[in-house]
């Protein structure tokens, strides 16, 4: 049952990986006009993408400083779930079993 448990969890947390890559990848795309808002399926997968991100970005903006034009909150959220997926997690799952 633990290891089930902990088998979604890490399921979850590469799912989270995937969607903060897509959006970033996106985002260049946007940026350099390779894709634009102003169609409609770009427009729903970007605020999408958007909604489930947003409230994992949006605590760890507070605490970073400004770079200007370059965001590493999606950087920082990759490595803060690979720490837990990797460190944290592992330990754990020992424990409880």
């Amino acid at each position: 049952m633990v290891y089930a448990l902990f088998e979604i969890i890490n399921i979850l947390l590469g799912v989270v990986i995937t969607i903060i890559i897509v959006q970033a990848i996106m985002s260049w795309l946007l940026a350099f006009n390779v894709i634009g808002l102003q169609n409609d399926i770009v427009r729903a997968i970007w605020t999408t993408l958007d909604a489930l991100t947003a409230p994992i970005y949006n605590p760890i903006r507070k605490i970073m400083p400004d770079f200007g034009a370059i965001d590493l909150t999606p950087m920082v959220v990759i490595i803060g779930i690979m720490i837990l997926n990797n460190a944290i997690l592992p330990p754990l799952r020992l424990a409880l079993m």
